[in-house]
């Protein structure tokens, strides 16, 4: 996923050393997400999905909602999904018991759906055997269309999701660093490089679910899944009906604060 224009800037940074040198690995992200947030479109993807049902929603509504690809560019364009009363958001953007700094959804706090309403909990089904938390009912704001109340009252979190009946399943692969160690050249008394390798260095996620416009992905595109970060399709084992996606690199920017840190 990563784009020549983004190692061409990585290359023009770090210059040429006659001396044998170490370049941290976060100026090399810093310069993926630079050049990906210009231009990848922005779309919505549940990578852990968990059910949410909008008790006061009905039933058999489906509207139709638009949003930009880049909210710096319009003359990328927009693109138009659909809302309805069964919803996916992530796992870890629910907690039936939060700390006091956890402002997404818990029972009985409202948020704001990405471009939709704000929802509030009320409801939380959990699996008989194990007490995993696998369904929430929530009731929505019909005034809060576009994610903003007409009241003037204001929510912490805003969460992204997909529908259940329109989203599309997907294969997402979450590559991270190979080894555990920054450089594992420093590691003394000659250990085997192998047992450095980082075990979580692959972590491939098979239940995803992706918005709908995805489904005319084509091998080699590249996206930023909101809040999540930046995907391409891979060029060999995604098809279509079956979706694979590769994350390229994170949202987060490690470099963006050492660089500011280190005034460089």
């Amino acid at each position: 996923g990563y784009t020549p224009e983004s190692i061409r800037n990585f290359c023009e940074r770090i210059g040429v050393a006659k001396k044998e040198s170490m370049v941290d690995v976060a100026l090399l992200e810093h310069c993926i997400r630079e050049d990906l947030n210009r231009s990848a479109p922005r779309v919505m993807a549940v990578l852990r999905p968990l059910r949410v049902v909008i008790d006061n929603y009905p039933e058999d509504k489906i509207e139709e909602l638009d949003a930009p690809y880049h909210p710096e560019d319009p003359n990328m364009g927009s693109r138009k999904f659909p809302f309805s009363r069964v919803l996916y958001i992530e796992q870890e953007d629910f907690l039936e018991d939060p700390p006091k700094k956890f402002f997404r959804l818990s029972p009985g706090h409202e948020v704001r759906l990405r471009y939709a309403y704000y929802i509030t909990c009320v409801g939380v089904i959990k699996d008989k055997q194990t007490g995993e938390v696998v369904e929430l009912h929530c009731t929505y704001d019909p005034e809060t269309q576009g994610g903003w109340s007409r009241d003037g009252r204001k929510v912490k979190a805003t969460l992204h999701w997909v529908t259940e009946c329109h989203s599309i399943p997907a294969e997402v692969r979450l590559y991270n660093h190979l080894f555990t160690k920054e450089n594992p050249d420093e590691e003394k008394d000659n250990i085997d490089f192998r047992t450095l390798i980082n075990p979580n260095s692959l972590e491939i996620l098979t239940s995803c679910r992706v918005e709908p416009v995805l489904a005319n992905a084509t091998p080699g595109n590249r996206f930023q899944f909101e809040r999540l970060g930046y995907f391409c399709v891979d060029s060999v084992d995604s098809s279509d009906g079956a979706l694979v996606f590769n994350r390229t690199v994170t949202l987060r920017d490690s470099w963006a604060k050492i660089a500011k840190r280190e005034k460089f």
